[in-house]
């Protein structure tokens, strides 16, 4: 019997000396070891054992859901101090002072980046900050982007500069070649950003469809646990990357993609995030694909409750389209932000995305929204409906119709501006037009028809 025991006792040992020893030889400390181990939620096998087998983890179903043990959304504003998003209390209506908007340039998306600042400057109407974090080469273009805008808009809109920053002690150059060129720029943001309380991050190849407000109203729909939000980065199993070929823990059945994310950069710093962030980094580094995007999936897979999931029209890729449409609510409300992922801008493998992002950039802010870009938009996308992304122009176009040039007409001797998000309900030749964002009123006013 004592025999036994030692013959036990010198296995586990033994167990524990492999273990230890695999860890050094993969580069992962006895301390990464254990945070890594801490992640690990209720009910679900070591995340150390787990990542070294070569099927993924799959979390509960229920954790991509967005919602709190599959019962009602919980529905709570965050403030910090007064008008923040940053600590949890009592849903209040959300009363917008400032939207802030993030982004990382590097390399040739120069003008890439600045089609996509112009498209968040054009259909917003609040005051907005735009924090780019760019290369010194680079600076003096946004500057002048920046200049040749109206005194008016730059009275609205200011623009906040910052160099490509790493945290002291790792290795920058391994960090900044990290998928996309400094892309991975944006998990540090927390730490960078310690004044700021909240902000909308999106990749250079994104382009605003309709009002920021849309979007950034999501933040009053977090809960008390949520630190971010993102979309889901496929709607299908067939089609799913994450669920079919990763190699390492995601958030949900199909991963979340994180081209647009809010981020409430308050909780994110209470979470601790770039704690997380590094280990996790060494830990998985060979197994990651899409650099800075796998890691977030990674730290959600372990913490759901703290991601807020909403609809793929608040991030519309090729990959909804380009076989046939798998994003419905886009269809019915429209798209809200476009993302050109894959160069897909650039080239001619999808004419539809390429046709909204022809129209950006010819578009000059301060000229007409309708003239000038909603009819051109239009045109060149009537030309690319017969691809499958093109069948669906109409959802291109849903979002800028909801803008407030649709309606600033002198009606009964008053001047009615449509501001995406409010309701006007006028009396307009003795009928009652009710407008709300995403519908389309076409009137004779004045002998001009409205759209």
């Amino acid at each position: 019997m004592k025999m036994k025991c030692t013959y036990r006792v010198l296995v586990v040992v033994a167990a524990a000396c492999c273990v230890v020893l695999l860890g050094l030889l993969l580069g992962v400390t006895q301390d990464v070891t254990g945070l890594l181990l801490t992640l690990r939620p209720c009910n679900s096998p070591s995340l150390l054992s787990a990542s070294l087998n070569a099927t993924p983890l799959r979390p509960a179903a229920s954790a991509g859901t967005g919602k709190d043990g599959g019962g009602a959304m919980v529905r709570a504003w965050g403030r910090r101090g007064s008008g923040g998003v940053g600590q949890a209390g009592p849903r209040l209506p959300l009363q917008i002072s400032r939207l802030v908007v993030g982004v990382v340039c590097c390399g040739d998306r120069l003008n890439e980046t600045r089609t996509m600042l112009k498209s968040a400057a054009a259909l917003s109407h609040t005051p907005l900050t735009l924090i780019v974090f760019t290369e010194e080469a680079l600076k003096p273009a946004f500057r002048d982007m920046h200049a040749s805008w109206s005194q008016e808009t730059r009275a609205r809109i200011s623009l906040d500069l910052h160099p490509i920053t790493f945290p002291a002690g790792q290795d920058a150059a391994a960090w900044r070649k990290l998928f996309k060129p400094c892309a991975s720029q944006r998990l540090f943001m927390p730490s960078l950003l310690h004044e700021v309380d909240a902000l909308i991050y999106v990749d250079t190849d994104v382009l605003f469809m309709a009002p920021l407000e849309h979007l950034w109203g999501h933040f009053s729909h977090m809960n008390a646990s949520h630190m971010a939000a993102m979309a889901p980065e496929h709607e299908d199993l067939a089609t799913g990357w994450y669920n079919r070929f990763a190699k390492h823990p995601y958030y949900g059945r199909l991963g979340v993609n994180s081209g647009v994310m809010l981020m409430n950069l308050t909780r994110l710093r209470r979470f601790g995030w770039e704690e997380y962030v590094v280990p996790i980094y060494k830990y998985y580094k060979l197994a990651i694909t899409w650099g800075d995007q796998d890691i977030i999936n990674i730290i959600f897979h372990f913490h759901p409750d703290k991601l807020y999931v909403y609809g793929c029209e608040y991030n519309l890729r090729p990959d909804h389209c380009m076989y046939m449409s798998v994003c419905k609510t886009a269809e019915t409300r429209g798209i809200f932000v476009l993302h050109g992922n894959r160069g897909t801008f650039h080239s001619n493998k999808q004419p539809a995305f390429r046709a909204v992002y022809l129209a950006w950039a010819q578009y000059r802010l301060g000229q007409d929204l309708r003239q000038d870009l909603y009819y051109p938009m239009q045109r060149l996308l009537l030309k690319a409906s017969n691809t499958t992304c093109g069948k669906i122009h109409n959802a291109f176009l849903k979002g800028l119709s909801s803008v407030d040039w649709m309606i600033s007409k002198q009606i009964g001797g008053d001047t009615v501006d449509q501001q995406c998000g409010w309701m006007i309900s006028r009396q307009i030749g003795g009928d009652t037009v009710d407008q709300q964002c995403g519908w389309m009123i076409s009137r004779q006013i004045g002998g001009d028809t409205v759209d």
